[in-house]
């Protein structure tokens, strides 16, 4: 799990901040609940005591005193229901005093007495080894004008026990109910960056080939919504400027193409003249070579804005690549004679393939050229093209000068060069390879290059075989 990603900080962030106000509501709850039960204990005992005052206090007397315990021990049974009541004189005195009760919870003549006049009511908690002893006290006026205090009190243990009970069923309760509001919190995330996934997936597919597509629009008018938008907006602007860069490249090559032939073709007419001196003869045979190069250069430059376009006549159709290696192979064989490289073809087994053939012939011719031209004489040159699974395979090695690792990202670029005096002398502009690239970009296929300076280098091109390219077209 990536912990720095937006959805696990926000499920994060969303669990921390439940967890605490979960917390927060078990303990006001715990303290309501507890203030709640006290308060209902206390109550139900000013209510036992008002009724002890206003029916056997307030009928008896100094001398029927006796009579009163007797009433209170058969009536109210104080022992038997762990409940404690003292009935005290104004004096001080102690009319009656309860027993303890059989669990021994507290033992009444324990209890402190209430300070403070016998007319005035009160309510008390007195603290005990096990919970505590929640007293209600009321005055009471006996018939002969006596006043009594009467105090009825009850243990907090009961209430305590369902406290803790309420306290274990938060403690399983909550843990289930955060883990449960934090599964679907991640649903929730999920779904809310759905759009954004969606959005990053299209725009791993968008590239220089395809900027007329646009990402998905979330419809759900927030900030969302606002970003596809402004990226498609910034699409259609790369879209405009990409398209009047490859029509400027593209107008260009054409407008260039006329006046070279035309300069080519005055410079060819002027060195054959016998008139002129030998000097003056090297001189525009030299410029006719630059005129050359700089035609090819312009006729690669025209191919790349074609095919970045789209625009390059393409005749798609089944043909045996092995069969367009050989031949390729064999035609190539004389400029590989002329530096005396050993030019070797391991293309045996038909490999059928779909698209255009002058392309992937142009592919082939690239990658040999390029083995050629820095491959030392005496050296060798192999050319394979075999099947992998549902792919074709054409790999081009050599035992040449290799690349320097810190080239091999760059060697697709257009006009890179890894030696820039060394290209010039063989005569490259740095476009071979940014012609296959685009070609076999143009046909499905992935070219790699490995190599080792000193060593050679190998390129691979692996293309979708025609089965196979039909199942995914």
């Amino acid at each position: 799990m990536n912990t720095r990603s937006l959805s696990f900080r926000l499920v994060a962030w969303y669990a921390g901040v439940l967890t605490v106000v979960f917390v927060l509501l078990a303990g006001l709850t715990l303290f309501f609940l507890r203030h709640y039960l006290e308060a209902n204990l206390l109550d139900s005992q000013a209510r036992r005591a008002r009724q002890i005052s206003d029916t056997l206090v307030a009928a008896a007397s100094r001398s029927s005193e006796s009579a009163m315990r007797s009433q209170v021990e058969t009536l109210y049974a104080p022992q038997a229901n762990d409940r404690f009541i003292r009935i005290t004189r104004a004096d001080g005195a102690v009319v009656y005093l309860s027993g303890a009760p059989p669990n021994e919870r507290f033992d009444p003549a324990q209890v402190p007495a209430l300070d403070g006049a016998a007319t005035l009511r009160a309510q008390r908690s007195v603290r005990l080894s096990e919970g505590a002893l929640l007293i209600a006290a009321v005055p009471a006026l006996a018939a002969d004008g006596t006043h009594y205090r009467v105090e009825v009190g009850i243990s907090s243990v009961g209430a305590e026990q369902t406290l803790r009970h309420v306290l274990v069923m938060l403690a399983v309760g909550l843990p289930i109910a955060v883990c449960v509001a934090v599964a679907g919190g991640f649903v929730l995330v999920r779904r809310s960056l759905d759009p954004v996934a969606r959005m990053a997936a299209k725009a791993e597919d968008i590239s220089q080939h395809n900027l007329s597509e646009r990402l998905p629009l979330a419809h759900s008018g927030d900030e969302l919504e606002r970003l596809s938008v402004a990226l498609n907006h910034m699409l259609s602007r790369l879209e405009d400027s990409m398209h009047g860069s490859k029509q400027f490249v593209a107008d260009a090559s054409h407008e260039l193409r006329t006046p070279l032939t035309v300069m080519r073709g005055e410079l060819e007419n002027l060195v054959q003249n016998g008139e002129l001196s030998r000097a003056t003869r090297e001189t525009l045979g030299s410029v006719l070579e630059d005129v050359e190069r700089l035609r090819e250069i312009v006729d690669s430059l025209f191919a790349l804005s074609r095919l970045d376009a789209a625009e390059a006549p393409a005749e798609r159709r089944r043909f045996d690549l092995a069969e367009l290696a050989s031949t390729t192979a064999e035609q190539m064989g004389l400029l590989a004679e002329d530096k005396q490289i050993r030019l070797e073809c391991e293309a045996a087994a038909p490999v059928t393939v779909e698209g255009d053939r002058a392309r992937l012939k142009q592919v082939i011719v690239n990658l040999l050229d390029n083995a050629i031209k820095y491959t030392p004489s005496g050296g060798r040159v192999r050319l394979s093209v075999r099947r992998e699974g549902a792919h074709a395979v054409l790999e081009v090695t050599d035992d040449g000068i290799g690349i320097p690792a810190e080239a091999l990202p760059h060697v697709f670029k257009r006009f890179y060069r890894v030696d820039v005096s060394r290209s010039r002398e063989q005569g490259g502009a740095g476009l071979g390879l940014a012609i296959v690239k685009s070609i076999c970009a143009a046909h499905g296929a992935e070219v790699e290059v490995f190599s080792t300076p000193g060593q050679g280098s190998r390129f691979r091109v692996r293309q979708p075989l025609a089965d196979a390219a039909a199942v995914h077209a």
